[in-house]
This record gives C-alpha cells, sequence and structure tokens, in this order.
C-alpha cells in the first residue's frame, strides 16, 4: 500500500526539480528550446528565463504531486490486499 501524500510529494520534487533544471539548462547553454518553449501555452507566465526556471519549479510540483497522489490511489485501489 502507497502513502498518497508521500508518493506524491517524492513525484512532485523530481518533476519539479526536472523542469528547474531543464530550464536553466537552457538558459546558460543552448539559449532556449523549441520544444520546451510550447510550455508557456500550459503553463501561464513560464518562460525560458531564471524567473521561468522558477515558475517552473512550481508547476511542475504541483503536477507531480498530484500525478502522484491519484497514481498511489489507483494503485492502492487496484493492487488489492495480500493474502496470508
Amino acid at each position: 500500500m502507497l502513502n498518497k501524500n508521500a508518493f506524491g510529494l517524492a513525484c512532485g520534487l523530481v518533476g519539479g526539480l526536472a523542469l528547474f533544471l531543464l530550464t536553466v539548462y537552457l538558459v546558460l547553454i543552448h539559449h532556449g528550446g523549441e520544444t520546451v518553449i510550447k510550455l508557456n501555452q500550459i503553463y501561464w507566465g513560464y518562460s525560458i528565463t531564471f524567473v521561468g526556471s522558477f515558475l517552473g519549479l512550481i508547476y511542475g510540483f504541483v503536477d507531480g504531486y498530484v500525478a502522484g497522489w491519484f497514481i498511489a490511489l489507483f494503485y492502492n485501489a487496484f493492487a488489492g490486499k495480500k493474502v496470508k
């Protein structure tokens, strides 16, 4: 049985940090990216800037938390209990 809040928190941290690091990488190394620029259509205010990286951190955390919470919910519902 998965703890929904713990799994959501773990997924949120991974999602937020991934989007944050990707944005910082694009700002410092590639100066933008065609695919990631499309994220500003999904996330209001997001851009390939240092400020956008912090917005990406927040958006990624929220999305990851919600997704992780629902994954744990469905896992717990469908996994069932072990029979001894």
